[in-house]
């Protein structure tokens, strides 16, 4: 018999009573009595369960005694509209077959009630629980969504290098990657690595971030976008870090700040948007355990329209709030997540995008104001996270754009090919980068990075 998934069973559950099905699965829980025995039955594809009920006159106890929580089956049987609380519809099972058992004694999901710190140990089994299938389909869910977003307005998915010779944020703190080996490394005689014995023949890192590239593919097709894995080798061991996290990264050409802040404020809307719709029943179950509130602040987002200001105006708001921080506010500061949390959930009680921060706290690429002292840079910043988006006009002009890079003393003999982008039919044009864990984060209602990716990198952690 074809297998029926149990969403599928279940939303179409009026038309198919009283017809044999075919459900596959993991066992959830088992109980009962010597005449009829339940088992919960769990797919993985809705966070709903099915009843499976097995009558003892066509069931035997060995035959039934693998059947415990994380055991794999295979259930045939009627379905039925149900007898009892908390289901509409359950099969009254003809056969049940063990694909796979679960020892009681040593399957670590066996009892309910487990610590999120606890299953980030073993992240291999934690998608069987409730809490992370639910995280995981949700992400799917978003995935889809950005793809979708972009792909209806025009945009083309540009696959940027995850190898690179490039920094794009100038931080240095990138994992470096090399063939060479590292016991015996080939020096030059002044007693630097020497580069040429390795595959690329200088030095390469894994990339914190495909902006620069994805700038070619805008000043080529006009608007493209990224998403894929960046990595970063800081060592921070927050609730919002990780080493390797997703990024979202649109380009696009002939657009400006403002045509910028409209477009990240469009695109998180849809995203949000698409997840209600399509994610209630996961959504619902995160809100019910973990996040009560999470409903009405995913609605919040939607209703209003985001608080546009300058980071000049915001430094004002917070040297005059009262508030004693833990970081000191002055203007020139990069702002901590109090300050941006301060005021999105106390001040305007919406999300807030800031621009016009200070050109020493921003990246060399950004396009300078006329006051020379601040660059056309956005971040966006949401209730619960802080900043969810940071993007900006990028300096096309070549001269001030050398100009920058001089100033910072920026090594750029490996950028020729960006420069090239100014030399050669430049346009204004403008993006932005979202950091997919952190929306999955803001969407679920999750409080750490670490339990919105399905195996997070984290420092001295690089399990499964």
């Amino acid at each position: 018999m074809k297998r029926t998934k149990i969403t599928d069973l279940l939303q179409g559950a009026s038309a198919l009573v009283g017809q044999e099905v075919c459900v596959k699965g993991w066992v959830r829980t088992r109980r009962g009595n010597k005449h009829v025995q339940f088992i919960a039955l769990n797919d993985g594809s809705t966070i709903k369960n099915i009843q499976i009920v097995a009558d003892m006159q066509r069931f035997s106890d060995d035959q039934l005694k693998p059947v415990t929580t994380g055991a794999a089956l295979c259930v045939e049987g009627l379905l039925v509209e149900s007898q009892g609380k908390g289901q509409s519809v359950e099969i009254q099972a003809t056969d049940i077959r063990v694909y796979g058992t679960a020892d009681p004694e040593q399957y670590p999901l066996q009892k309910k009630g487990h610590s999120l710190e606890f299953l980030r140990e073993i992240a291999h089994l934690r998608p069987r629980t409730n809490t992370f299938s639910a995280v995981l389909r949700i992400r799917s869910a978003l995935a889809f969504a950005i793809h979708r977003y972009f792909q209806e307005r025009g945009f083309y998915y540009l696959n940027t290098p995850l190898i690179t010779a490039s920094d794009c944020e100038g931080a240095g703190a990138m994992f470096q990657v090399t063939t060479m080996d590292l016991r015996n490394i080939k020096k030059t005689p002044d007693g630097a690595v020497d580069y040429s014995a390795d595959f690329f023949g200088k030095p390469t890192a894994l990339t914190v971030s495909g902006q620069l590239e994805g700038e070619l593919g805008a000043t080529a097709l006009g608007a493209i976008y990224t998403f894929g894995p960046t990595f970063r080798a800081e060592n921070s061991n927050t609730p919002r870090h990780l080493a390797e996290f997703w990024m979202i990264e649109p380009e696009v050409a002939f657009i400006d700040i403002d045509e910028n802040m409209d477009l990240a404020e469009d695109f998180l809307k849809y995203c949000i948007r698409y997840a209600l719709e399509n994610c209630a029943d996961d959504i619902s179950f995160l809100a019910e355990h973990f996040d009560k509130e999470l409903p009405a602040r995913l609605e919040s987002v939607l209703s209003q329209d985001f608080k546009r200001l300058t980071y000049t105006e915001a430094i004002e708001i917070l040297e005059q709030s009262g508030r004693k921080f833990e970081f000191p506010v002055k203007w020139g500061i990069d702002l901590q997540s109090e300050h941006e949390r301060y005021l999105v959930e106390q001040h305007f009680r919406r999300p807030v995008i800031l621009t016009g921060y200070p050109k020493e706290i921003k990246a060399f690429y950004m396009k300078q104001n006329p006051d020379g002292k601040t660059v056309r840079a956005m971040d966006v910043l949401f209730p619960s996270i802080g900043e969810i988006i940071g993007g900006s006009e990028r300096e096309e002009n070549y001269d001030k754009l050398m100009a920058r890079i001089e100033e910072l003393n920026i090594p750029m003999k490996d950028m020729w090919w960006y420069l090239d982008t100014r030399r050669f039919g430049t346009v204004p044009h403008s993006g932005f980068g979202l950091g997919f864990e952190r929306l999955v984060l803001f969407v679920t209602g999750m409080t750490n990075i670490r339990d919105v990716i399905p195996f997070p990198r984290t420092p001295k952690s690089a399990e499964f």
